[in-house]
């Protein structure tokens, strides 16, 4: 499957992602619509996932200092564990360095740690609850 990650750059986009996130986060995981959606939006940037057309994925980076939250990783189920959340990863990894970030950190769902092992990522502290999910936060080597 050919996948292709942009930066977000229209409002048409944005809804885009936002409309993968409620599915992913809201629909099929139960986090509570009223935080999935939250200030950092207004500021961080925003990547979608595109195959054959369609918006498939989608993440974001939040800039704190020198510090970059990579977060809201979403792909929806049809297309997982088909390269998508890699090139995202991949895509806000590189965006995060080339804007000077020193520290590139994000809070994994405990099922998914191993992925963002494969890329780098190293469990610090201890597991905890977020959304009603177990997370744990990560930081790139």
């Amino acid at each position: 499957m050919a996948v292709q990650v942009r930066r977000v750059s229209s409002p048409q986009e944005l809804k885009q992602a936002f409309a993968i996130r409620l599915r992913v986060f809201v629909r099929e995981q139960q986090v509570p619509a009223e935080i999935e959606l939250d200030r950092d939006d207004a500021r961080a940037i925003h990547f979608l996932a595109i195959s054959s057309g369609r918006a498939v994925g989608t993440a974001r980076i939040v800039l704190r200092r020198s510090n970059a939250k990579i977060g809201r990783m979403a792909v929806l189920k049809t297309h997982r564990r088909k390269g998508a959340g890699s090139k995202l990863l991949t895509r806000a990894i590189s965006t995060a360095r080339s804007l000077g970030a020193k520290k590139i950190y994000l809070h994994a769902q405990v099922p998914v740690i191993a992925f963002y092992e494969r890329k780098g990522f190293r469990s610090v502290g201890a597991i905890f609850d977020e959304a009603g999910i177990p997370h744990r936060k990560m930081t790139l080597r």
